[in-house]
């Protein structure tokens, strides 16, 4: 047989192999569709390493959104909150070790209620531990005010990396809203996100959702709008906290 057949041949079974050890991933419901293999379990990130960690004020300071980079179907939670002395810890806790996650790196963003103790008037530290470990500051913006209960309206805050914030929506835990499109212009960012599918089965509870998104083209020393639509949302115009 001649050469270049048998290594056409020894390619073809290396890709029939590969294949075989892939499984698919069906996305939950509400989740951003996504083409990756899955992972057999929960992401984890070496202690040794901090990783990217970004923060943003979200809820008028009754809240902060934190972004980590990982699989787009597999988002950790906050454990214990605790602050002290500008410092706030969070423990951020990947899913059950047997749940089927995306091997995509995404941007997710992760809900952190303030404990009452928290000064919004002064620089936060927030420090991550857990199944991850990493560091990211807050500077205060006028107007934080974390007493109170939440109005249940959505808001919004740009985290330190340049043209990315953090949307806060309130809804079914289990359907959270998906980006469709993000687009800038001057002064106001359009988020629009995709319509649900009519089938949806969703939870009936009123979660806090957290998505990430990025823009380009806006004026950075001005202050900036986002306008919500698509899906539940008709032209909503909430201002983004912070400073891009």
């Amino acid at each position: 047989m001649p050469v270049h057949s048998r290594s056409l041949i020894a390619a073809a079974g290396l890709a029939l192999l590969t294949a075989g050890l892939l499984t698919a991933c069906a996305s939950p419901a509400g989740s951003e569709p996504n083409s990756s293999s899955p992972s057999s379990s929960a992401p984890g990130t070496d202690d040794s390493d901090d990783m990217d960690l970004e923060a943003a004020w979200l809820d008028g300071g009754r809240m902060i959104g934190l972004v980590t980079y990982g699989s787009s179907t597999c988002v950790p939670t906050a454990g214990d909150v605790s602050y002290a002395d500008g410092v706030l810890e969070v423990e951020l806790v990947d899913p059950a070790g047997d749940t089927a996650c995306t091997r995509d790196m995404v941007p997710r963003a992760t809900v952190v209620g303030l404990p009452e103790e928290a000064d919004t008037t002064q620089e936060f530290e927030v420090r991550v531990t857990g199944a991850y470990s990493g560091e990211a500051d807050l500077d205060p913006v006028p107007g934080l005010d974390q007493t109170g209960e939440t109005d249940y309206l959505p808001s919004a805050g740009w985290t330190d990396a340049d043209g990315q914030f953090v949307i806060l929506t309130w809804g079914s835990s289990t359907c959270p809203p998906v980006i469709e499109n993000v687009e800038g212009s001057g002064t106001e960012v359009t988020v629009t996100f995709a319509t649900p599918p009519a089938d949806q089965a969703c939870t009936m509870d009123m979660a806090p959702r957290g998505v990430v998104a990025q823009v380009s083209g806006i004026d950075d020393d001005a202050e900036v709008f986002a306008i919500l639509t698509g899906a539940e949302y008709d032209d909503v115009r909430i201002p983004i906290i912070g400073h891009d």
